[in-house]
This record gives C-alpha cells, structure tokens and sequence, in this order.
C-alpha cells in the first residue's frame, strides 16, 4: 500500500513538472468596409505528448519551436493589409490578444506620411510600418511567450 502510495504521489508531480500552455488568441479584423468580425489565432504547447498547436493545427514537435512569425502585407495601394494567419483576403486593421500580449495594426493620419498611414502597436508601443513587408516574431518559452518583436 505504501508503494501504491508513493507511485500515485510521484505521477502527481511529475505531471506537473511539464510546461504546457495554451494562449487562445482572441482578436478582431476590420475590413475596408468597416465590417468587424471575431478570430481565434493562437498557440499551444502540451511537453507531455510533445505538440505544438498553431491556430486550429497540430505539429508533433521535439521540442518548443523557439519563435514563430507572422507576416504583415501591405496591398501595392498601401491601403490595406493582408494576414494569411487572421483571413483569406485583404483587411483594413486588426486587434489581437495573445495571453498577456496586445497586438494591433490600425490606420492613424500624421503630419509627415506614414506608409500606409498604419501603425503596428506591440504591448503600446507604436512602430510605423517602413516596407511592405513586415512580420511580427513571437518568441517562445517553456510556460508562453518570452517577447513579441517586429
């Protein structure tokens, strides 16, 4: 019985000794037509049975993926933007919440031209957009995210 005892006490812990998490990914697109519409687009990592879900799909995976990026493109009008993670087609902006992280790209008139008049925020602090092509690197860690860069 004392066997029994410490065998359920050690998977008890030893369970919990797996970093795992699942960061839903809520967000909202906005189309040029001022159309609102949900998304899910998130991660999650599960040690135990090693994989790794990147919005609806499942990888098995040796271990962590260390980071993973999404990529922003601007139409040759810039004036929308395309996110093959959030949807199909062009879109005008977006909201995203990853976890702890707050994501957007939204359209704001300044002085001097902006590219696109768009500004990517990453947990409230702005960047303009330089190129076309921009992406945004989620870096990983063992229980979530490490740090979100452009």
């Amino acid at each position: 019985m004392k066997l029994y005892s410490i065998l359920i006490a050690s998977l008890l812990f030893s369970s919990s000794a797996f970093a795992d998490f699942n960061l839903v990914g809520e967000g909202k697109i906005t189309y040029p037509t001022g159309i609102d519409k949900p998304f899910t687009f998130g991660f999650a990592w599960d040690e135990q049975n090693k994989k790794f879900k990147i919005g609806n799909k499942s990888y098995n995976m040796s271990s962590l993926p260390e980071s993973y990026s999404i990529a922003l493109t601007l139409s040759k009008d810039d004036e929308k933007v395309w996110v093959q993670e959030f949807n199909a087609g062009f879109i005008d902006s977006f909201e995203w919440q990853l976890g702890e992280q707050t994501i957007t790209l939204k359209k704001k008139k300044f002085k001097v031209p902006v590219k696109g008049d768009y500004v990517l925020s990453l947990n409230k602090t702005d960047y303009f957009l330089v190129k076309n092509n921009v992406s945004i690197q989620i870096k990983f860690k063992e229980d979530g995210i490490d740090n979100i860069k452009n």
